[in-house]
């Protein structure tokens, strides 16, 4: 099976420009591509992961990839997916944001000597002068046929800023400059971003005739960017810091069984013979293939220690097993928390470990027995706990899936 083939039978390829000539440079290991990452955040997501495992399979195989950096493009917003304008960032919180993205990049991709590059297009983009950019670049764009673009007829109910109507000029700017700076004549992306990556084909076409032909070549990357990486608490990070080991193991531990094979196959390096035979699973079989998918990631984010960990904790969850090493979610108490006579009781341990909104919630979850303290049902509304009660920690579960170790640090 060559590697186009892969990434077919992976699911990873939803449509695809010149797909002979994809083929031929990406199984020969000659494609330098890219994939852009707009810095919105100070951390990279489950949707940012998926991209960049792709990078990692092709990088694999000989091919080149650019990760460009979107410090130009986070100052105005992508508009695809969304119901209204970002909030703008200031420069200083975009630069912060993209040096975070370097570091975590890092994990994944082999930076060194002529094996991949990160780029920021925000070094062209900051300095543009608006008429010379929109006399030699502006003018190549149909109005017409932007406005048929997914992205911006989504918006048009709600209203669409000139600011983020220009996206597709700036996205399709940075093809036009990495294939001139770095000779980068392929393009991946999510499957929202179709519009702006003809774009960027198109621009290439017209501006350099002559290179027409290598640059009709683009790939979409396929993901559900509406559904992946969310949770009732948020999105998923790849910093530990904002979304624990413990908590990145559990989402795919808890992925829907409609998905957990679909997720094998795109984002996991196990062979596909092996996740084929997965195929019939059902039960408590497929309980088992949701383990390796949260094995196998959790792995390639935060290392086989904190894995294990990981799965010891939610080992612990359901009993039998020491909390001690163990990585679960934390929520310290101090000696503030404590009332006069030195105690905290369930509703404000509650309250303090984010299960309950407030003590009226806490109270009614306690009274219908939804809580349970080191896997002992609490139903004493009244019930409190020392300082050398918590010292230790206890893990105080609110119905299946939502926990918290508490633990008393002075």
């Amino acid at each position: 099976m060559t590697l186009y083939e892969e990434l077919q039978a992976r699911g990873l390829l939803a449509q695809v420009t010149d797909e002979k000539e994809i083929a031929e440079l990406i199984n020969h290991g000659k494609a330098t591509f890219y994939i852009g990452f707009d810095p919105t955040a100070d951390s990279l997501h489950v949707g940012h992961f998926m991209a960049l495992l792709l990078m990692k399979r092709l990088q694999a195989a000989g091919n080149k990839p650019i990760a460009l950096v979107g410090g130009g493009t986070a100052m105005i917003g992508d508009p695809s997916g969304r119901s209204d304008m970002r909030k703008m960032m200031t420069i200083e919180t975009i630069d912060h944001n993209v040096e975070c993205f370097r570091q975590q990049m890092s994990r994944f991709i082999d930076f060194g000597e002529g094996k991949a590059r990160i780029v920021n297009n925000a070094d062209w983009l900051r300095d543009l002068n608006f008429l010379d950019f929109m006399r030699d670049i502006g003018a190549e764009f149909n109005v017409n046929e932007m406005l048929r673009a997914r992205c911006y007829v989504n918006r048009m109910e709600t209203g669409l800023s000139f600011l983020e109507f220009s996206y597709m000029l700036m996205q399709s700017y940075d093809f036009y400059r990495l294939y001139h700076d770095y000779d980068c004549q392929m393009q991946f992306g999510g499957d929202d971003q179709w519009s702006n990556m003809l774009g960027g084909i198109n621009l290439i076409r017209k501006k350099d005739q002559k290179d027409a032909y290598a640059m009709t070549i683009s790939l979409l990357l396929k993901h559900d960017g509406t559904k992946m990486g969310k949770t009732s608490g948020g999105a998923v990070w790849l910093d530990p810091d904002k979304t624990t080991p413990y908590d990145f193991y559990q989402y795919w531990r808890n992925v829907d069984d409609a998905d957990v094979l679909k997720f094998l196959r795109m984002m996991t390096f196990l062979p596909l013979e092996q996740i084929d035979e997965m195929d019939h699973w059902e039960g408590s079989q497929l309980n088992e293939a949701k383990k390796i998918l949260a094995h196998e990631l959790t792995t390639l984010v935060h290392g086989e220690d904190e894995t294990k960990k990981a799965e010891a904790g939610a080992q612990a969850l359901f009993g039998g097993v020491s909390l001690d090493g163990v990585n679960i979610p934390e929520t310290e108490v101090k000696d503030g928390d404590f009332q006069d006579d030195g105690t905290i009781d369930i509703l404000n341990v509650l309250v303090k470990a984010g299960l309950a909104q407030s003590r009226a919630d806490a109270r009614r979850n306690v009274q219908q027995g939804g809580v349970t303290v080191d896997d002992v049902r609490t139903d004493d509304i009244k019930k409190s706990y020392t300082k050398e009660d918590l010292t230790g920690g206890i893990l105080v579960k609110r119905g299946k899936k939502k926990f918290m170790k508490v633990v008393y640090k002075a």
